[in-house]
């Protein structure tokens, strides 16, 4: 019994933990609790990352998380300090418990890519060979347009970093496999994390053995957007949410859709809940889809803002799309309005004409750009975008622009 004329003490000894027992770390606990293990020394926490609450240890004054505000209205896009923007190659090493968060099972840490394939990846190659790359500095020395393209940059730069009052979701799909989908996808937001300063999102709603990880070099998958979206409540903080997420480079996370297991299923009530749950804690969040028709791409492209249709550069992808497009002129205007398509080149030399290409697809009312044929792309690996050719650089920058101002235009 408390001793009133030692109150003071009393609160104190509260505050620090005396007389309640510690959290119980571990696996979920009985009667529905979930617990959270503990995190090993240097595994990966940096000290000026964001990282997931832990309950408090004894003798130890707890410091709350900070909380996103919940007001009623427009959520903006929260912000997250610099000191806290530094890369991290690894999936946290577990997701925080929440009071609010309904019990689930903790799932194992899987790594992106098999160990045993290790040995099978080459070197990176540098998007270009090395004579393109002398030639475009000797042109840049001797060329009068180097003030024009500084200007282009800085155009498409500022229309890159408006600010959003509702965060942004841009859906990638194809209507078929081998469009390059996944690659569009990574680069897109790896540009929008670069020239943004609110937290970028990477949603892989492709759970049949999707590419996006090892394109954005993700190390171990842990969470996946189904385990996330019975965990995620309204009152938990952004610092909550990225425990459960991989986080990458510049300010950037991603949520996997499996563990590269075969046989992993995503339904689109559980792809719904995620990203409503998901949507305010991120400015821009880049969503990797299924091909059409598949019903969760279906509920994605409805959920966006925006849609960015990627295609291969070959004859049969072309008249496939145009027919896509010339159906989708009779939905609602905003469907092909918020439609970027991206042409992919998968060779070095295109077996069609793209300008003529390029003109017929825009016939239908929709915005349409070439990705050309990039040797670091087509190795398949991680995106390293110091290797990348400029014509790619130039082209991704043009393509997530021309998307983000799409998206502005829908709420």
């Amino acid at each position: 019994m408390s001793n009133a004329d030692n109150w003071q003490g009393d609160v104190l000894r509260d505050l620090r933990g005396g007389g309640r027992q510690p959290a119980p770390q571990g696996g979920p606990g009985p009667a529905g609790q979930s617990a959270t293990p503990p995190v090993p020394p240097g595994q990966g926490q940096d000290p000026a990352l964001p990282v997931a609450p832990q309950a408090p240890a004894p003798h130890a004054t707890p410091h709350p998380a900070p909380q996103v505000p919940h007001a009623a209205g427009p959520h903006p896009a929260p912000q997250v300090p610099p000191a806290a923007r530094q890369p991290q190659n690894h999936a946290p090493a577990h997701g925080p418990a929440h009071a609010g968060a309904r019990a689930t099972r903790t799932p194992d840490s899987r790594p992106a890519v098999d160990p045993s394939l290790a040995g099978a990846s080459r070197k990176p190659r540098n998007g270009e060979p090395f004579t393109a790359r002398a030639a475009r500095a000797i042109w840049r020395t001797v060329s009068s347009s180097v003030a024009r393209e500084v200007a282009e940059v800085s155009r498409i730069a500022e229309s890159l970093q408006q600010p959003v009052t509702t965060g942004r979701q841009i859906a990638v799909t194809s209507i078929r496999g081998g469009a390059g989908k996944s690659t569009v996808a990574a680069l897109l937001g790896t540009t929008y994390a670069h020239y943004r300063q609110d937290p970028v999102l990477f949603v892989e709603a492709d759970p049949a053995l999707g590419s996006l990880p090892i394109r954005l070099g993700a190390e171990s998958l842990r969470w996946t957007t189904g385990d996330v979206a019975d965990i995620v409540q309204p009152q938990m903080s952004l610092l909550d949410i990225t425990g459960y997420l991989v986080q990458l480079r510049d300010n950037a996370w991603l949520l996997p859709g499996s563990q590269g297991q075969i046989g992993a299923m995503l339904d689109f009530r559980s792809y719904e809940r995620a990203m409503v749950a998901l949507r305010r804690y991120f400015g821009v969040t880049v969503v990797d889809c299924e091909t059409l028709p598949a019903e969760v791409a279906r509920v994605a492209l409805t959920a966006s803002q925006a849609c960015v249709l990627t295609t291969p550069a070959t004859l049969d992808g072309v008249a496939s799309t145009h027919a896509v497009l010339q159906w989708m002129q009779g939905l609602p205007p905003h469907v092909i309005g918020g439609t970027v398509v991206v042409l992919t080149e998968q060779a070095p030399h295109s077996g069609i004409n793209t300008d003529e290409a390029v003109r017929t697809l825009r016939s239908t009312g929709t915005s349409v750009h070439v990705l050309p044929y990039d040797r670091h792309l087509a190795d398949g690996d991680a995106i390293r975008t110091v290797l990348l050719a400029q014509a790619t650089r130039t082209a991704a920058t043009r393509i997530a622009a021309d998307a983000f101002q799409l998206s502005q235009k829908r709420h």
